[in-house]
């Protein structure tokens, strides 16, 4: 009962005002006069999108040839994973900043290390240097994943956010598409050139945003100084704990086994900090994640469906390839071009599930439609072969319940919270969709690893078994176009057997997951989405964005 009077208070408070009661006529935003203001800071968004998107696509091919040219075959993990990383362990301070200083300012620091970290990295002559431009990129764009959501739900209604969160997010899904064939090309020509991309769009963003964002910056009346506001203590014990145990996750099995006090020893202490964390915000007066964001039902099992929707999306994204490659010997970047039916019908599938929940309001069936599709898809993969027309459609079902529920979760988690929760809901909903991204693909390696090694005796040959065991495998699927006509024909069958065997086994884990995720959506319940737009930072008329603009540009430090 105390559960539903606070949805339903939360309800009262923000929808008393909806014209036409229970229409299912979608709300569009008051833009007045606003209307060049509202599109252009909208493209700004798909920018950053995009961009922050092709950085972690456009490597993945890269990476092998800049290690080899650049050195640091022994820092590999930390080229690849220190922007992971990075990204990850600051997004609940910057959506508490947001709500301190505003939109504005933030973005644009954001926006600017993510630049100065591009430069840093495309200019690297060592390892070090690349590992620190790639942690101060990783900065900028755990801030931009953050200010992106926050920024276009401060733009429109909770009820429109669903569509706009669809159309911004497909330029996500464009980077991640095209970034593996644009990497691999640039590679092949000047791979510094894959950093150096992003300073004129970085550019072109900055210069959008100073030319249309003028944004509200929220009540002026909190008595508190602003500096005063920032959660020291809490993110003083969560940022050194996620990095612990991001570290753990990102380097086992891979730079030490994972019964090393190495690992171990960090994912203790991770997980102890993160523990610790939670009890410190039940207690201090400024949350950086505030325990009311878990208070409801319907946010909290929202919660739980991005992580393990991030699993399913980033097990698939890592895993298909190794398919594409050990199975049917293509080369990384063919690999690349197979997955595009995945990567662009997630983005198709996101817009089309964003408009049909403007339109209907109802996100409860769009969740179960698509861990249902999400099921169908996995348990169609244990039946993979290399018939073309299947895996084009199998993953064209996957890409379906990955779209859909990537456009419908974060409306659900707002819809029992009040909208001054928006900044913390979504710093929270990001970090946890990233942190699903990591455990993505250190799960289904470790299930990937475990059977292969239990496999290995189907391998007759010895020199192979050698060369396969102990989490080898993957990297080594990369090869497989290079030598398979060097290989007896009854040891590549006896090779293709053990992959597939591994490969069915994470297929099998993510119909489990797919399926306990599609019941999870009946704890859910389904609340009326709000049509007017209550937001101490949405757009500014233009004598207030005036003011706003001047406070932020000042830096936003008034009341310190």
């Amino acid at each position: 009962m105390p559960e539903q009077l606070h949805e339903q208070q939360s309800q009262q408070q923000y929808s008393t005002s909806i014209p036409g009661g229970t229409e299912n006529k979608p709300a569009k935003p008051k833009l007045g006069g606003n209307a060049n203001r509202f599109w252009g800071i909208f493209a700004a968004l798909c920018i950053l999108s995009f961009i922050s998107a092709l950085d972690v696509a456009i490597i993945t091919t890269a990476l092998p040839k800049i290690t080899a040219e650049i050195g640091g075959a022994t820092q590999y993990v930390w080229i690849a994973n220190s922007f992971v990383v990075a990204s990850s362990v600051l997004q609940p301070l910057v959506g508490q900043l947001a709500n301190i200083f505003g939109r504005r300012s933030p973005l644009i620091v954001c926006v600017a290390l993510f630049a100065l970290g591009s430069g840093v990295s495309g200019g690297a002559h060592d390892p070090g240097m690349l590992v620190a431009g790639r942690t101060v990129q990783g900065v900028g764009a755990g801030g931009i994943y953050v200010l992106l959501d926050i920024v276009c739900c401060d733009l429109v209604p909770l009820r429109e956010r669903g569509m706009y969160l669809g159309l911004m997010n497909s330029w996500a899904g464009v980077a991640a598409g095209i970034g593996p064939v644009v990497g691999g090309a640039l590679a092949d020509s000047n791979w510094r050139w894959i950093f150096y991309l992003n300073i004129p769009i970085c550019g072109l963003a900055l210069g959008v945003i100073l030319l249309f964002m003028r944004l509200k910056t929220g009540a002026q009346e909190n008595s508190i100084p602003k500096l005063n506001q920032i959660d020291y203590l809490g993110n003083l014990i969560f940022i050194p704990s996620m990095v612990a145990l991001l570290y753990g996750l990102v380097t086992g099995g891979i730079a030490h086994p994972w019964s090393a006090w190495r690992i171990v020893l960090p994912l203790v202490i991770g997980i102890v900090g993160w523990i610790s964390f939670h009890i410190q915000q039940l207690f201090t007066t400024v949350p950086s994640v505030p325990t009311r964001l878990f208070s409801n039902r319907t946010s909290a099992t929202a919660y739980i469906l991005t992580f393990t929707s991030s699993i399913l999306v980033q097990a698939l994204s890592y895993f298909l390839p190794v398919f594409f490659q050990a199975i049917l010997g293509t080369t990384v970047l063919r690999s690349g071009t197979n997955l595009l039916p995945f990567a662009l019908g997630t983005l198709i599938f996101a817009i089309i599930g964003g408009i049909l929940l403007s339109k209907f309001g109802l996100y409860k069936p769009l969740h179960a439609t698509a861990f249902a599709l999400s099921a169908l898809a996995f348990g169609l993969l244990t039946i993979l072969n290399t018939t073309t027309a299947r895996w084009v459609i199998f993953q064209l079902i996957a890409s379906a319940g990955s779209g859909i529920i990537l456009s419908c979760l974060l409306p659900a988690i707002m819809a029992a919270l009040p909208e001054s929760d928006v900044a913390a809901a979504s710093a929270l909903y990001s970090f946890i969709r990233t942190f699903g991204y990591i455990w993505g693909v250190t799960m289904p390696s470790i299930i990937f690893n475990g059977v292969f090694n239990n496999n290995l005796s189907v391998i007759s040959q010895a020199s192979l078994r050698e060369q396969l065991k102990d989490g080898a495998a993957y990297a080594f699927a990369s090869e497989m176009h290079r030598i398979r006509h060097t290989l007896d024909p009854r040891v590549l069958g006896e090779v293709e057997e053990v992959y597939m065997r591994s490969l069915r086994a994470i297929w099998w884990v993510g119909l489990g997951i797919s399926i306990v995720s599609f019941f999870a959506v009946f704890v859910e319940r389904g609340l009326e989405l709000r049509k007017e737009l209550e937001t101490e930072y949405g757009l500014a008329e233009q004598d207030e964005g005036s003011k706003d603009n001047d406070r932020e540009k000042s830096g936003g430090l008034e009341g310190i």
